[in-house]
């Protein structure tokens, strides 16, 4: 039997080799370390050559509890990659005191999980709970799809990044039994009706609470409430759209399908890590259930698709359930950094004014791209006009949160985040066929969801017809009492946490030499 070999020995055994300068670690060097958006981040390994001896830079602390990433430390090699990626691109890492207080300080984002070039760090698998509740004869399990895995599942079976492969999605979940397959896109479309809602009404009713942010990224959301926790009252109180398409199961579809609510279980695929540790929050669930049981990445649903032998890139294509399935252009590009921002103003538009946004708001192109900080300006006649910042990669967001520190938020009015560099198209649960940094494979897969855009019936959340049927037979109004009781949400201040009273909000800057001070638990 072959020895089992220690990280340390390996370690050793390779600083005496030229292993690494000729192999892994030459691959992929880049002339210049580029900003999170654009070209993206790179580690400082793949800088030059990387040549041993290996600089040991430790690793982030992941505490045994996290709900949404874990590291096997038989894989982990002291890279340092994690490291940078938590502080270059996250703003986390190194913007906290040493030692820990109460909890380790993590948006459960997963972005270490794209650079770990182990594989050491990985999301904490849910694969053996769904089986076990698709193989329960008792329950009826339902699943929804987020609008960024349609294109970007396929790259896990060899097709291209950018591919559009919704349709054979569908078929590979009701191939593995699942009672029902909803669209993610058709609750964003509720989430658009009530956050668009809810902006008018700061924009004209409760200007105090502006700039309004967006609510939809459960790892902002995180990062909000432990750094940034008196900055709370301007988040949107909007669930997010698994949320909501949770909630919405277990009460209208329910009621439908005339199906106990307690015998559903709901499932996500998503782009995302940190939705594992937003389908465990008590404020998401409503008599004493929660609104998604279960979240897979879109990995996780790769892995599990090809244990069960099903031939994805073979499959034809099928399409969602009625009641549940339909969603605008809008809906669509939420997986795309601007997406919701730009889907928000499309129908404010039509709420403030009752007339369709012009073309301009269809196509709005200030507020697309990879760049990590985005400005633009809608006119909304009644409302005046509107200022939009669109930021994705939560270190630029310090930039933009800091600045409303200090008092210099009101040239903004809505501003959209997204924890992830691109939006979910670049999540921590995303296939990891190219760099995690690469320009080119997010603007396919952007330019995907754009593409999907286009091509739809309805441009508009508030026009498509399952919404409105939604809305007449079980909602009734967006910001409505029903609406109110399981489409919103509340946040709490985690900070304590992690700072002492006294340090709750010093630490904003990180420190001179973030590598010094890694944390190695």
């Amino acid at each position: 039997m072959a020895r089992k070999i220690s990280r340390r020995d390996f370690l050793k055994l390779a600083s005496g080799t030229s292993l690494f300068g000729l192999g892994v670690l030459a691959s992929g060097c880049a002339s210049e370390q580029k900003d999170e958006g654009g070209d993206g981040w790179m580690p400082d390994q793949y800088q030059g050559r990387g040549d041993f001896p290996a600089h040991l830079k430790g690793r982030v602390a992941i505490s045994p509890k996290n709900p949404s990433i874990m590291r096997d430390d038989e894989k982990c090699i002291l890279c340092g990659q994690c490291i940078e990626a938590c502080h270059n691109v996250i703003g986390v890492h190194g913007y906290y005191p040493l030692p820990l207080k109460d909890e380790t300080a993590c948006i459960g984002c997963g972005q270490c999980t794209m650079w770990c070039p182990t594989g050491a760090i990985h999301e904490r698998p849910a694969e053996d709970q769904v089986e076990a509740a698709l193989a329960d004869d008792s329950k009826f399990v339902v699943v929804q799809t987020a609008p960024a895995t349609k294109v970007s599942l396929g790259e896990e079976f060899g097709m291209a990044p950018g591919s559009i492969v919704g349709g054979k999605q569908v078929a590979a979940l009701r191939a593995l039994g699942f009672d029902a397959v909803f669209d993610t896109c058709m609750s964003a479309d509720m989430t658009i009706m009530e956050e668009a809602s809810e902006a008018l009404v700061r924009l004209t009713q409760k200007k105090d609470e502006l700039p309004h942010f967006t609510s939809c990224c459960p790892g902002w959301v995180r990062f909000c409430e432990l750094f940034y926790p008196d900055l709370m009252k301007h988040l949107s109180t909007c669930k997010s759209p698994a949320a909501m398409m949770g909630a919405t199961v277990k009460t209208y579809y329910a009621e439908k399908k005339g199906l106990d609510p307690k015998d559903i279980v709901t499932v996500s695929i998503m782009p995302c890590t940190a939705k594992k540790g937003e389908a465990l929050r008590k404020e998401l669930g409503h008599d004493e259930m929660q609104d998604v049981d279960y979240v897979l990445t879109t990995r996780e649903l790769a892995r599990l698709l090809k244990k069960k032998g099903i031939d994805f890139a073979n499959l034809g294509e099928e399409g969602y359930d009625s009641i549940l399935g339909e969603s605008s252009g809008a809906g669509r590009i939420f997986g795309a950094t601007g997406g919701v921002a730009e889907a928000s103003v499309r129908s404010l538009y039509y709420f403030a004014t009752h007339q369709a946004p012009p073309a301009d708001l269809l196509e709005w192109k200030a507020v697309r791209g990879l760049t990590s900080v985005k400005e633009a300006q809608a006119n909304v006649p009644g409302v005046g006009t509107v200022s939009v910042a669109v930021v994705s990669g939560m270190a630029s967001g310090r930039k933009v949160l800091d600045a409303i520190r200090a008092g210099q938020g009101g040239r903004w009015q809505f501003i959209e985040f997204m924890a992830c560099p691109g939006g979910c198209i670049g999540g921590g649960g995303q296939p990891k066929s190219q760099f995690a940094s690469s320009e080119d494979m997010r603007q396919k897969r952007i330019a995907a969801l754009y593409q999907e855009d286009r091509g739809a019936k309805k441009r508009a959340s508030h026009e498509n017809p399952e919404i409105q049927t939604l809305y007449k037979e079980f909602y009734g109004q967006p910001l409505g009492e029903r609406a109110e009781k399981y489409l919103h949400t509340s946040f709490v201040d985690q900070s304590e946490k992690i700072f002492d009273a006294e340090t709750q909000h010093a630490p904003n800057t990180p420190p001179k030499a973030p590598m010094a001070k890694s944390a190695t638990a």
